[in-house]
């Protein structure tokens, strides 16, 4: 009987350090994929279409959106944000481990959908060094850094429905914990028992 892949979600809000998290998971655990979710907004320098996020238009999201091409969405500050199902669906066929970098509603929707998924949520130690954070990247102007507080409520309110919350207030540690996580749920999954 074929291995069940492992379905990990990593939430955060905004310049909490999901992306930095994911990498390293994906560095420390060969095994592990990234579901590349789709996106309409623009391209960032270094990002390649198919490797970082699916570039679609608005009316390309759309018609897969209609067509049920899509496990949750969602739209934020004017991009529709997505996961395709073809991801979820060859990954589980395959028995391969795959690690999603979703926003919080869009974890909780694949968790609706597929219930053995582990979501993590990392959690900014406070707003204000949440704030310093988005203004220290300097790729997001003053109005969209004050948007993405705004959210960042609302994230860190529905992030309590996680499986588990880790505050990034020292990266290494936060990654250690990340995979302290992997490593348990693997050892429940090839014991066969599933505790939390």
């Amino acid at each position: 009987m074929k291995r069940r892949g492992m379905l990990l979600v990593i939430s955060a809000p905004s310049g909490g350090g999901k992306t930095t998290i994911v990498k390293e998971v994906l560095r420390q655990y060969p095994s592990f994929e990234f579901s590349v979710s789709a996106t309409t907004r623009a391209i960032r320098p270094g990002e390649r279409d198919g490797k970082d996020y699916f570039f679609l238009t608005r009316a390309e999201f759309e018609k897969k959106l209609a067509a049920g091409e899509l496990i949750e969405h969602e739209e934020i500050y004017s991009n529709y944000y997505g996961t395709l199902k073809s991801q979820v669906d060859d990954a589980l066929s395959n028995g391969k481990d795959i690690v999603f970098d979703v926003d919080v509603k869009g974890g909780l929707s694949i968790k609706s959908k597929f219930a053995e998924a582990i979501l993590i949520f990392i959690k900014p130690p406070s707003l204000d060094i949440l704030k310093k954070r988005l203004e220290g990247r300097g790729s997001e102007t003053l109005e969209q850094v004050q948007r993405r507080m705004a959210r960042a409520q609302m994230e860190l309110e529905k992030g309590e429905g996680y499986d588990y919350i880790i505050t990034n207030d020292e990266l290494k540690r936060a990654v250690n914990e990340v995979f302290d996580i992997i490593n348990k749920k693997r050892k429940e999954f090839s014991s066969g028992t599933e505790t939390d």
